[in-house]
């Protein structure tokens, strides 16, 4: 067998044979092409290994162009023994979780560690899903550190029910005993077949098969020859080489090849520089039945609003920019899920959705069903929102009317505004459409917080997930979109009430009312746009606006010169104020550095440009200020605190304060 090669490849190609991951003896073609090399094994994929710790001899003059290879057949043996690669020289190790990363000193290779938080978060969803799908499969899973729940009979009046539950935990321990057992590291031939379609360094991949039971196989996918060698360093420097294959392909061509019922991926992970529609489709199609799709979209200034037009091109959705513009994000990409997935019969089913950082993060299972796909036009909805005082009011795309055991489809009747707001008289905007139904799944969420609540030393970032978390479980399902506090006051000019007394002012009305993960003053309420106004003119009568100086032709003035039809009370509620706030969780977290917004984009040669840095520290951080040098002649609270941690790096002054005494002097 010859291969055929147009240029010197710095790696050893390899090729699997068979589709068995039971072998334990494997044929690897090696390619001596000089340099330690390439290696690429799979039948359908270019999986990249890492090279030997004893290279061939290369050649003294290696040729420009080869017309053909000299393949030797060798055994290896457990990928297990095999020991881990050497640094070559400018390579760092970066530890995460219980993964340790080879990575370059040049920016050859994408790595953000800001995103922990997304790659914690995904572990523990992953690890949950995997828990649920393997019940149905007779495999217990086990994760590191969780202790299991002991359920103890108080009742002692009663034999006959301490009986009862006697047989109950012996059957139920027979079965647990009979079940497979799939701890982290461990191959589970009953397991999970995972896909990570732009692997970058292979940190993500890594990290699943280190944390994550009940995984059969791993592939970690990257364009790039060069992040796909590094992907097989780090499977070998981490041990994990038996469940973890590299490949070099194009990630939309390789999901297309496996769109078949039995070679389908149970969980695809999709996290790329930008945006993920071009591989929505090859996804939507590659995903088992029932399987789990893991979406990041970082392209948000699209998603936010900045470029309807260019958002439709990508998601067939118009974005436009509002104070929910996050939430919208999270629903514009289900929106495009589902509909993509309606071209093949199939539909979505959103299990966590959550906007972070720079960055849109959604978690969705997909089912085949030609009768549930025809809910789907029921489920979208546009927009109208003003553009004087940010009303907004949906309009869904479909309606299903139940009739017996037949389901009617009809057309939505609309539009539920004028042409001019009711409120203010301004103009209305047009977006959408838009996923309307809850983005996230309530029961999933819950199993995912209680596993990291009660298993804290697993993550990082656990803290900030359990908070991030108890939002979400806090959020009202069936309410799209919320308003923001300041930006209502900011209409009618008048001084911003606090969160809680808004809140209590809602329940008072007989609304219901919630916080949202997406913005730190969000106000998520079934209530309808006129009692929010209402509420705000009696707040304005309580906090009065000099009128004298507002435009007759304001949304201010307008909103003012109506009488508020109900009585707001603004007493506190116990109600009114969420447990995650009671209870003190970390659920906005600050920001971790300056500059902390998303890196760029790797390079083939490696480095990022000066002019990229510029820009970087000057629209990244919250003061657009290329030159810190004035800070320093003020105090660092953080320093006064003794939480900084920046040392003598800090733009603000470090120096004791000054007492009175000195200042007299």
């Amino acid at each position: 067998m010859l291969i055929q090669t147009t240029r010197l490849l710095p790696f050893f190609i390899s090729h699997q044979i068979g589709p068995s991951c039971c072998r334990s003896v494997r044929q690897i073609l090696r390619l001596s092409v000089g340099t330690p090399g390439l290696a690429c094994r799979g039948r359908t994929s270019m999986d990249v290994e890492a090279p030997s710790s004893t290279p061939p001899q290369a050649p003294a003059e290696p040729p420009a162009e080869l017309s053909s290879s000299t393949i030797d057949i060798q055994t290896a043996g457990d990928p297990k023994e095999t020991p881990p690669p050497e640094l070559l020289p400018g390579e760092t190790v970066v530890k995460e979780g219980k993964a340790a990363i080879l990575f370059p000193n040049a920016n050859e290779v994408f790595y953000n560690p800001v995103q922990e938080f997304n790659r914690d978060l995904t572990c523990a969803v992953i690890t949950e899903f995997a828990r649920d799908l393997l019940a149905e499969r007779g495999v217990k899973v086990v994760v590191p550190g969780e202790k299991e729940k002991v359920l103890v009979s108080l009742t002692e009046e009663d034999p006959e029910v301490d009986a009862e539950a006697d047989l109950t935990t012996e059957k139920k321990n027979g079965d647990e005993e009979s079940a497979v057992v799939a701890t982290v590291g461990e191959k589970c031939e009953l397991g999970l077949r995972v896909l990570e379609g732009l692997a970058a360094s292979g940190l993500r991949s890594v990290r699943f098969a280190l944390e994550v039971p009940g995984l059969l196989s791993i592939t970690a996918n990257d364009f790039s020859a060069k992040a796909a060698a590094l992907i097989a360093r780090n499977a070998q420097y981490n041990g994990v080489s038996h469940l973890l294959q590299a490949s070099c392909k194009d990630a939309s061509m390789l999901m297309y090849e496996k769109r078949g019922k039995k070679e389908r991926y149970d969980v695809i992970d999709l996290d790329p520089y930008g945006s993920p529609s071009h591989f929505l489709d090859a996804a939507v199609q590659a995903v088992s039945e029932g399987g789990l799709l893991c979406i990041t979209c970082t392209d948000m200034a699209v998603m936010a609003g900045n470029s309807g037009e260019t958002c439709y091109s990508k998601y067939g959705s118009v974005s436009i920019k509002a104070k929910y513009c996050h939430e919208m994000a999270l629903r514009i990409i289900l929106h495009s899920l589902d509909q993509r997935a309606g071209v093949y019969q199939r539909y979505i089913q959103p299990l966590l959705s959550v906007s972070v950082d720079f960055y849109i993060r959604v978690f969705v299972r997909v089912f085949t069903g030609q009768a549930t796909v025809k809910n789907s036009a029921s489920k979208q909805a546009l927009v109208y929102n003003c553009v004087g005082c940010g009303s907004f009011h949906l309009q869904r795309m479909g309606r299903r009317t139940i009739n017996g055991k037949h389901m009617k489809y009809s057309a939505a009747s609309g539009p539920p505004v004028g042409t001019e707001c009711e409120h203010c008289g301004q103009r209305h905007q047009l977006g959408g459409p838009l996923w309307a139904e809850p983005i996230h799944d309530s029961q999933f969420v819950h199993k995912v917080l209680s596993a990291v609540a009660g298993n804290p030393s697993r993550f990082g970032t656990a803290k900030r997930i359990e908070g991030m978390l108890s939002v979400v479980t806090e959020e009202l399902d069936d309410v799209p979109l919320y308003y923001t506090v300041d930006s209502l006051s900011s209409t009618i000019h008048c001084n911003t009430p606090p969160l809680l007394k808004f809140r209590s002012a809602l329940l008072h009305a007989g609304h219901r009312v919630s916080i949202s993960h997406a913005c730190k003053n969000a106000i998520k309420t079934d209530a309808p746009s006129a009692a929010i106004w209402d509420i705000m003119r009696c707040w304005e009568k309580m906090n009065p606006v000099k009128r004298e100086k507002l435009s007759v032709t304001s949304p201010a003035f307008k909103i003012l010169s109506t009488e508020p039809s109900l009585e707001a009370c603004f007493t506190a509620r116990e109600d009114a104020n969420p447990q995650s706030r009671k209870r003190h969780l970390t659920r906005f977290q600050e920001n971790p550095h300056a500059f902390w917004g998303p890196k760029a984009r790797a390079k083939a040669g490696g480095g990022i440009s000066t002019n990229l840095q510029d820009k970087r520290k000057k629209f990244q951080n919250k003061r657009k200020i290329t030159d810190s040098s004035p800070l320093k002649n003020f105090p660092c609270k953080r320093f006064r605190e003794g939480t900084c941690t920046q040392g003598d790096v800090c733009c603000y002054s470090h120096d004791p304060p000054i007492t009175e005494e000195e200042k007299a002097e």
